[in-house]
């Protein structure tokens, strides 16, 4: 409500006065056009990411390692994580990167408690670590750590972990939410899912063919180079600034 209330006062002067509305994904791009931005003054150019070569083994493990990274908020819906793995019948461990945020005002407390209270009632304590915050190093070796990303979110506007996770080679399991719609071939880097437990499942169950998640992985951050490289999203800014 406040959100709507400041549009109403601004008029949305600002975003309507400007040449140039720069948003990071499709899913960005189709706010914008409902916020009343003209189509021609929108452009597409998401955030950037270093991507290193995958450096991983191509061997089955014993343990299947998941990974989930991001705020630790209602809306990333990781109760249906919780719900999914639970059901799986093979070796795994789940790792929840991220310290708990509240994403407004209204939003109501405890989620990680709640989760973590989920994960005793589920039998997970032995498969599933929360580990807090961590650093972009210390992020880095859980990337380059885990086998597969899940990223069941109700909202984002980018999700910039999806785009982390795809850079170090991770297959993604995701819904269909900011730069995810962006970098998931259907069966080729990934699966866009709709959150159910149950179809989460059966796409980690399909990603347990290590082959198969090599070759994911490789073709994801083949995708991520070529597209969001760090000198490949300058030149989209400097060839936008040149042109106004």
């Amino acid at each position: 409500m406040p959100y709507h209330l400041y549009d109403a006062i601004t008029l949305k002067t600002s975003a309507k006065r400007a040449q140039a509305v720069i948003v990071s994904s499709k899913f960005e791009y189709e706010d914008a056009l409902e916020f009343g931005i003209a189509k021609e003054k929108i452009h597409i150019i998401p955030m950037g990411v270093e991507v290193g070569e995958i450096k991983k083994d191509q061997t089955a493990t014993e343990q299947l390692q998941i990974l989930f990274v991001g705020r630790i908020a209602r809306v990333r819906r990781l109760e249906l994580l919780l719900q999914a793995v639970s059901q799986l019948s093979f070796p795994f461990h789940l790792t929840i990167v991220g310290g708990e945020e509240k994403t407004s005002s209204v939003t109501r407390a405890g989620y990680l408690n709640e989760l973590k209270q989920l994960t005793k009632q589920l039998s997970l304590e032995n498969k599933v670590k929360y580990v807090g915050k961590k650093t972009p190093s210390e992020l880095k070796t859980l990337y380059q750590w885990a086998d597969i990303f899940v990223y069941p979110s109700l909202y984002e506007n980018f999700g910039q972990p999806l785009l982390e996770a795809a850079a170090h080679g991770l297959p993604l399991i995701s819904t269909s939410v900011g730069i995810a719609r962006d970098i998931i071939i259907e069966g080729e880097t990934g699966y866009q899912i709709s959150g159910k437990p149950e179809e989460i499942k059966e796409r980690i169950e399909s990603l347990r063919d290590s082959n198969l998640r090599f070759q994911m992985g490789k073709r994801i951050q083949n995708e991520v180079k070529n597209r969001f490289d760090w000198d490949n999203i300058m030149n989209q800014y400097m060839n936008l600034y040149r042109s106004l």
